[in-house]
């Protein structure tokens, strides 16, 4: 039922995390919260997917080949591109690559299952896409900016976000779903939660748009100076990273499962290594949260449109 008015629902939910932003601006410490809300999400979205045989997803070299290629090859040179036109403020700059160059770990795997994409496969590459963007970060950050960059960068809140976002929610579900199989009860319990991913996804959107707005006011002149590049971005890299994995004649679920990860960045786990970088607010939070709002609301576009892509297979 949800699931098919899920485009009014995400679009509400930003909407009314504007208007408690703008009524409520200090009363509530959202950020706190966005967090669990996507763990939360993670959550109930790996209990849709059938995580007991995820091992099996293991066994497509050419989907995980795919999906490195675009997230480690095609995008850092789209980045490339893109790094002479950005703003020369150093922070500025520093952000825009930060989040740029991180693929997403958490909920692309949500937005990827509601998109009739691999959500399975996805997950399964989860944790290779962590451990590789925080070796080659470091690098391309040196590459595209120098010592200054990689100053600033740290690897604690990946190793954090990984643990809170996915493993737990992760092995909850697993738990869940052995015992499902095992007591009537449980598999009674979870009947149903089908339509939860939905609600969980406007959840995590009404956090952030409420965490990130006041953030926004403090600095609206750079995020609008910031929009066209994250709009191209939205635009160009999902179509690269459709156009790498029909390369590899992959399926269509495939296809749209690597141009949903090679368009959704990492931003929500970038946010808390943002706020703590010294004299980097309200800089850095701003440079990270626009991208934040315009992948959000490409990402709703993406679930509308990857269905029609390719048919139905």
């Amino acid at each position: 039922m949800f699931e098919r008015y899920q485009i009014l629902l995400y679009l509400g939910a930003a909407a009314v995390g504007v208007v408690v932003a703008a009524v409520y601006p200090h009363s509530i410490h959202w950020q706190g919260a966005i967090s669990p809300a996507i763990a939360f999400m993670l959550f109930v979205t790996f209990l849709q997917l059938p995580m007991l045989t995820l091992g099996r997803q293991f066994m497509q070299p050419r989907f995980f080949a795919s999906l490195f290629v675009a997230n480690f090859i095609v995008v850092p040179l789209l980045v490339a591109l893109l790094r002479p036109f950005m703003p020369s403020e150093p922070l500025v700059r520093f952000g825009m690559l930060l989040v740029l160059l991180a693929p997403c770990i958490d909920y692309v795997v949500s937005f990827a299952h509601q998109g009739k994409a691999d959500a399975r496969s996805l997950l399964a590459a989860t944790p290779a896409l962590l451990l590789l963007q925080m070796v080659l970060l470091p690098v391309y950050l040196y590459g595209l900016q120098g010592a200054t960059a990689w100053k600033l960068f740290q690897i604690g809140p990946f190793v954090q976000a990984f643990v809170a976002m996915i493993l737990v929610p992760l092995m909850l579900a697993l738990i869940i779903q052995h015992g499902a199989k095992r007591h009537a009860w449980v598999a009674q319990a979870v009947r149903g939660t089908d339509q939860w991913p939905v609600l969980a996804t406007s959840l995590v959107l009404f956090i952030v748009v409420a965490a990130v707005m006041p953030q926004l006011q403090i600095a609206a002149a750079l995020a609008k100076q910031l929009i066209p590049y994250y709009l191209l971005f939205a635009l160009v890299s999902p179509v690269l990273g459709w156009g790498v994995a029909r390369l590899a004649r992959l399926g269509v679920k495939q296809r749209r499962a690597i141009a949903f990860s090679a368009a959704t960045r990492n931003s929500l786990v970038i946010l808390p290594l943002a706020w703590a970088v010294p004299e980097g607010a309200p800089i850095l939070p701003v440079v990270i949260i626009t991208q934040t709002l315009i992948e959000l609301l490409a990402s709703i576009i993406y679930m509308r449109l990857m269905p029609r892509l390719g048919g139905s297979s």
